[in-house]
């Protein structure tokens, strides 16, 4: 990335503006001694705005950086001190959107330590295979998980939150000077279909990641930042970094709702909100307050962005919808803008600045407009590798995603699912997000799902899944007439299932395997 772009980025998003020169020469001395990582941008944040309020809580509690930092540092010397946590060593952080768990991975992170963001839907048997496989040396975790880490092996020590407040109060004084190795963040993949696996995310070597965000979405030195998404996630975690990176203000709830969400957002003016599609969803459930927060941006990544959804929002709020596609492994691909999802609402958008997208076929060649391929992504921040040992498939240094897409003449990339989602149905391939973005778009229907199942005619066939508003019913042979009208015959479903929710992870992806225990 050159580095004009890079400054007049930065310049544009207000982090080169002047400021007290000691305060700026300790800023940057931060970032030279400690780095891109979580604790080096705490560091730097703390140093060139130490009385600004980092965290807010729902409760409405405030932490300053410089509080925050002290609290992670105290946390780092109690954790070496008292739990022998040393470089190398992995320390898991089960909880939800908290302060506590910023601390807890900037203080393993100052260590030379692996955070291990464990998911809070992990059932009690996922979470002693995690433990087991990511090989944790301690647990840090929310109180209300307390009977679920019962069966963790006895090796693994364990801190709730009152022993969190214990070791930050009992800290002995001493220096932390970087250590001997970097730590790094190890992200559980969603496990929609089993056990996740944990990857390594890299730490940036400087301004470039966040220079191919910020200069698609248009976040500010100093904002105020919502993020709903969860912190354990990719998404909610770069929000986190960004934040950090920008001296932002962060306001977080321990749990999702909608009408809390949009009351924090009001009443503390926040210009921005990090939220997975679902989030979005839930948001227009309930009435919009009145006056409307001074919302610019509503960043969302995670799972597909529903057909409809981004319009139908911002007909309500703005135009501040950014939808960013990506995975745990590639970071971002590409990032759609709110006039983008004007002119096409399921789209994924373009690559921003530093990013390489490709199309390939079986045989890794380009495909051509319009076809679909298998999706390649290259980036400074891909992921470096998995925990196990495990990897995925490269080609010229990108990296396969496991989706299939197609680019259409604009350029614009369409997310048509992952590879081994796709339903062959009497020998034609159909793929689950075209349905489901058409059916999203009844008036009657909140939330889809389209899965295949076993069928002794055709293979596979279709079933859809519906959600509806409160109040509104359809009939199944009227879902399959619509569907007959826009669609081939090979896309209709053949079982229309009505539920009351779609059953969820925790970062809002449908579980299709509980769909289909429908079916026995």
């Amino acid at each position: 990335m050159d580095l004009p772009f890079v400054v007049a980025t930065l310049t544009r998003r207000g982090l080169l503006t002047p400021g007290r020169p000691i305060r700026v020469a300790s800023q940057l001395g931060a970032l030279r001694k400690w780095g891109w990582s979580l604790a080096g941008e705490l560091r730097q944040a703390a140093a060139r705005d130490p009385g600004r309020i980092a965290v807010v809580d729902d409760q409405g509690a405030e932490t300053t950086y410089q509080e925050l930092l002290d609290r992670a540092e105290r946390l780092a010397r109690a954790m070496r001190t008292a739990l022998g946590v040393q470089p190398g060593d992995r320390v898991g952080v089960l909880c939800r959107n908290h302060r506590g768990l910023i601390e807890a991975v900037v203080a393993a992170t100052v260590l030379g330590a692996d955070a291990v963001l464990v998911n809070t839907g992990l059932s009690a048997a996922q979470l002693t295979t995690v433990a087991e496989e990511q090989q944790l040396r301690v647990l840090v975790h929310d109180a209300e998980f307390a009977e679920r880490v019962l069966g963790l092996p006895a090796e693994v020590q364990r801190v709730d939150e009152r022993g969190h407040e214990d070791l930050i109060a009992g800290a002995l004084p001493g220096d932390l000077q970087p250590p001997e190795r970097d730590g790094r963040t190890i992200v559980l993949t969603s496990g929609t279909t089993g056990t996740p696996k944990g990857a390594r995310r890299p730490t940036p070597n400087g301004f470039g990641p966040l220079v191919s965000i910020i200069d698609r979405i248009p976040l500010h030195t100093r904002d105020t930042m919502m993020i709903a998404a969860p912190l354990f996630h990719t998404w909610g975690y770069a929000g986190l970094q960004v934040a950090f990176a920008l001296r932002a203000t962060i306001v977080l709830h321990r749990r999702f709702d909608p009408a809390a969400t949009l009351t924090a957002l009001v009443a503390h003016q926040c210009q921005a909100l990090f939220a997975v599609p679902v989030m979005v969803q839930r948001l227009l459930d309930v009435p919009p307050p009145d006056p409307l927060p001074p919302l610019k941006v509503v960043a969302v990544s995670g799972s597909a962005l529903p057909g409809g959804l981004a319009p139908r929002f911002m007909d309500v709020y703005g135009d501040v919808i950014y939808n960013l596609y990506g995975s745990t492994e590639v970071s971002w691909a590409s990032i759609a803008s709110p006039a983008d999802l004007r002119e096409a609402p399921t789209t994924a958008g373009r690559p921003p600045r530093g990013t390489r997208l490709e199309l390939l076929d079986a045989d890794g060649q380009p495909v051509p407009d319009g076809r679909v391929g298998r999706i390649f992504v290259g980036n400074e921040m891909l992921f470096e590798g998995y925990t196990s040992g495990a990897r995925r498939e490269t080609h010229d240094g990108l990296l396969d995603t496991g989706d299939l897409g197609r680019i259409n003449a604009e350029g614009l990339l369409f997310v048509d699912g992952r590879a081994d989602d796709m339903i062959v149905s009497g020998g034609e391939n159909v793929f689950p997000s075209e349905v489901e973005d058409l059916l999203s778009r009844l008036p009657q229907v909140r939330e889809a799902a389209v899965i295949g199942v076993p069928d002794p005619e055709y293979g596979q066939r279709l079933a859809a899944f519906l959600g509806l508003h409160p109040g509104e019913t359809l009939d199944p042979e009227a879902v399959r007439e619509y569907v007959r009208h826009y669609l081939a015959r090979f896309s209709v479903p053949r079982d229309v299932i009505f539920v009351k929710y779609l059953p969820r992870n925790a970062t809002g992806k449908v579980l299709s395997r509980e769909l289909r225990r429908y079916y026995g």
